[in-house]
């Protein structure tokens, strides 16, 4: 059921999705400082991509660091992939087909605000990363 999700995910909204992250990710890797932000635009662009089947957890080592860039990236580029988000959420959730691939949308809103600090793993190994 996953892989029928992933696929129908994919054609309507993953791609863009994933466009959108990779670009985000390029923009922040144009300087040294950036280069960790664009790292984790990469990681949630393929988890946009294909999301059925993976959750994410916090990192409880991940400390202020992870607080200190998850504020950067919150205002370098959270809000707009939030934004991309929300409003592919509300138009998948027009037809009755759309609304779990809405519901995965606004799921990865968290993710896209704040990604630092967080792993991506398989739904069924949530504490594997701990």
């Amino acid at each position: 059921m996953k892989t029928i999700l992933n696929v129908i995910w994919l054609v309507l909204s993953g791609f863009w999705l994933f466009l959108a992250y990779m670009a985000a990710g390029l923009l922040l890797c144009i300087t040294v400082i950036g280069i960790p932000f664009g790292i984790a635009a990469f990681r949630i662009g393929v988890y946009a991509l294909w999301p059925f089947g993976y959750t994410t957890v916090e990192r409880r080592e991940a400390g202020a660091p992870s607080c200190v860039g998850n504020v950067l990236w919150l205002v370098l580029a959270g809000w707009w992939l939030a934004l991309g988000h929300i409003a592919t959420g509300i138009a998948l959730c027009v037809t009755i087909i759309g609304i779990p691939l809405g519901v995965a949308n606004f799921k990865l809103i968290p993710v896209s605000l704040l990604p630092l600090g967080r792993d991506i793993v398989r739904t069924n190994e949530p504490f594997a990363a701990r």
